[in-house]
């Protein structure tokens, strides 16, 4: 993957991140939130957080 490629990726990653994170407060915030659509952010939010770990790693 070239550098302008990778870094995109990156941005795209942390962008993914950062709305996840939002969901994650949106829901809570219902009177009612969804444990199951908490916990599948909160999962999808930690593999995005391991692949740009992974990413450092190779840097």
């Amino acid at each position: 993957m070239t550098t302008e490629k990778l870094q995109h990726h990156i941005e795209a990653l942390k962008k993914r991140h950062a709305e996840l994170e939002q969901k994650i407060i949106d829901e809570g915030a219902h009177p009612h939130p969804d444990a199951i659509r908490i916990q599948a952010y909160k999962k999808e939010k930690l593999r995005i957080k391991d692949e740009l770990e992974a990413i450092e790693k190779k840097s």
